[in-house]
Order: C-alpha cells, then sequence, then structure tokens
C-alpha cells in the first residue's frame, strides 16, 4: 500500500512491550499497520478492530483520518493498545478540546502493567516450592 503524502500529526504508543508510531493524515478513514490493512494485520478480529478506532468513534471523527502505524514488539493486544494510546495521542496534537473527552474516557493514560520479572531461586516470578513440614 502507497504511504499517504503532506502533512501529518504523529505520535508514539505504548504499552506492555509493544511501541507504535502514528501518523495521522486527513483523509477517508484507512488504517494502515505495518504496510497492511488494519483488518488483514488483525486477522480480521472484530473486538480488537473497534477497540483501535475508539478514540476515532469517541470524538465522531471515523472517517476524517487515514492512519498509518507502524507498531514492534508484543502480542496483538498489546499492540492494539498502543496504537489506540497513539492515536488519541496525535487526536489531542491536532486540537487540545478533544483531551478533555479522551481523558475521560480512559484512552490517554498509559497503562503501566507489564510482566513481572522471574526471582532467583523461585519457579516464576512469586511462585514457590510447596512447603513440607516435615
Amino acid at each position: 500500500m502507497s504511504e499517504p503524502s503532506g502533512k501529518y500529526h504523529y505520535a508514539l504508543g505504548r504499552r506492555k512491550t509493544a511501541s507504535a508510531k502514528v501518523r495521522l493524515y486527513k483523509g477517508g478513514g484507512k488504517i494502515v499497520v505495518n504496510g497492511k490493512p488494519a483488518a488483514e494485520y488483525f486477522a480480521a478480529s472484530s473486538p480488537l478492530l473497534s477497540e483501535l478506532a475508539a478514540p476515532l468513534a469517541l470524538l465522531d471523527k471515523k472517517n476524517a483520518f487515514d492512519i498509518t502505524v507502524v507498531v514492534k514488539g508484543g502480542g496483538h493486544h498489546s499492540q492494539v493498545g498502543a496504537i489506540r494510546l497513539g492515536i488519541a495521542k496525535a487526536l489531542v496534537d491536532i486540537n487540545a478540546d478533544f483531551k478533555d473527552s479522551l481523558r475521560r474516557a480512559e484512552l490517554l493514560g498509559r497503562d503501566p502493567r507489564a510482566k513481572e520479572r522471574k526471582k532467583f531461586g523461585l519457579k516464576g516470578a512469586r511462585k514457590k516450592r510447596q512447603f513440607t513440614k516435615r
């Protein structure tokens, strides 16, 4: 797919280990992720696609922008979370009046949860061996 040309608004979104570079162009509502249409990249998973466009749907701007995304790391769910945050940040860059409604819908906060590291001497992050009294 060809990259749209002209002025764009850029934002970076992150979730767990996923990082998404998002560009918003004036356009007709196409979303391209890593060179593929979003429906093809996320294997036509409608819950993920609707979550991806949540900031646009909230502001009734679903067909106002073409979006190109380069996303790396994580699984599909964390990639969608990173893209969603990037889209919300780019929309705030376009118009600061959007910030209040996006903040109320909890679309501007980064989700800080991540996998806890494995500790030495344990089987996982917290799992220990079974305790034996005798």
